[in-house]
């Protein structure tokens, strides 16, 4: 019979989300990659010597590996399995789950395992259409694609990004400022020179203004002062005392 891809193997045999022996004492050292071409599981510290290989990275959801469904999709035919939406993004799982069932009613079960699964999809994990396809036609290969470059997402992050990262932040500054004004904005215009060692950064407030209005009446107004600082004399102003008619 036809055997399956090496790297098909490395994806049951090696252990993901442990440990790397290489690297114990460094931080985020579980190993979360796949190597397609040395069929080894790598740790963020082994990416950068395997930067050239073909590399696919798994995922844990729920206690299981998984793997994006776009990128799996790029190394063999994923048809009729079933793919779980996690963060907006499709994700398949690598190895079958199996599920005891005494009785089987109306409906999908997966090939393999006998897990209940939505139409039209027969195979819950990519284990099981391996072991469907390789039990009824003996051969995988024309499920297989042809994979010559495979790239990790942007999203992952090795070591030395996350160093780079801590380094800009500390010379970063913000790109605006808000700061008071009436009914407006000002913004801190930020000019650096190539060679500059300070930033020159100028702050642009507005005071604010107004008036201050004392009442006599109620249709009449006296304005009293356009200095707000002397809203506070008009707002406590006291009253003078009051003249009372005698008693009879």
């Amino acid at each position: 019979g036809i055997q399956k891809p090496a790297w098909l193997d490395a994806l049951y045999a090696e252990k993901f989300f442990v440990g790397c022996p290489y690297h114990e004492t460094a931080k985020k050292n579980e190993k979360n990659v796949c190597c397609l071409d040395c069929c080894i599981s790598l740790c963020p510290h082994c990416v950068p010597s395997h930067r050239y290989h073909r590399l696919l990275q798994v995922r844990r959801y729920v206690y299981h590996e998984v793997i994006r469904l776009e990128d799996l999709q790029k190394l063999i035919d994923c048809s009729n399995v079933q793919a779980y939406t996690i963060n907006s993004a499709k994700v398949v799982f690598i190895k079958k789950r199996p599920q005891n069932r005494q009785f089987k009613g109306a409906g999908n079960y997966c090939t393999s395992c006998d897990r209940s699964l939505q139409e039209p999809f027969i195979h819950c994990s990519l284990g099981c259409k391996v072991e469907f396809v390789m039990k009824r036609y003996r051969d995988i290969t024309p499920f297989i694609k042809p994979c010559h470059t495979l790239t990790l997402g942007p999203d992952y992050i090795i070591p030395q990004d996350l160093h780079a990262d801590d380094n800009m932040a500390a010379y970063e500054t913000p790109r605006s400022t808000v700061v008071d004004g009436d009914d407006s904005m000002g913004w801190s215009s930020t000019s650096s020179e190539l060679g500059d060692a300070a930033t020159t950064t100028h702050v642009v407030r507005k005071k604010r203004t107004g008036f201050c209005f004392c009442a006599k009446s109620a249709n009449s107004y006296k304005v009293v002062s356009e200095d707000p600082d002397d809203i506070s004399n008009c707002i406590n102003r006291r009253k003078g005392i009051p003249q009372r008619s005698p008693l009879c």
